[in-house]
């Protein structure tokens, strides 16, 4: 039986080394729109929904090839729906555009985290560079 973490907040029993991230010490879901995140060197994080469903670490993350690039748009409305923990390692979070192939470990929260203005910046500029948008593509 896999539990699910629905509103609530989930403790890592992560173990870390040197060349490690920081352990996690607090993980809290607030769907629809965030992730909240805390380790042991004190960083926090609030990570949004669009932001983790664009970094998904899934393979088949609905991408879009563009001039050669893997792309995804359109995902500025993306919520989340849950998230399931994996092992003690990492959280796979079910997103309510059906994605939820993707595992986010510890390590890579944190990377997200402390990248997090870069990564945005560089997600923009993509999108920007191909002509798409992180508003969802209108019904015909």
């Amino acid at each position: 039986m896999q539990a699910v973490v629905q509103r609530g907040v989930f403790r890592s029993l992560h173990a870390t080394s040197q060349s490690s991230p920081p352990r996690l010490t607090k993980f809290s879901l607030h769907p629809p729109k965030t992730v909240h995140v805390e380790f042991a060197d004190g960083s926090v994080f609030t990570l949004p929904a669009e932001f983790l469903r664009v970094y998904s670490p899934a393979a088949d993350s609905k991408m879009r090839s563009v001039g050669g690039e893997k792309v995804i748009f359109g995902r500025r409305y993306v919520g989340i729906m849950s998230a399931e923990p994996v092992g003690n390692y990492g959280i796979r979070i079910i997103f309510d555009d059906l994605h939820k192939t993707g595992i986010y470990t510890w390590d890579y929260f944190y990377h997200l985290g402390s990248n997090k203005f870069s990564l945005m910046r560089n997600y923009l500029q993509t999108l920007k560079k191909h002509g798409l948008s992180r508003d969802p593509q209108r019904r015909k």
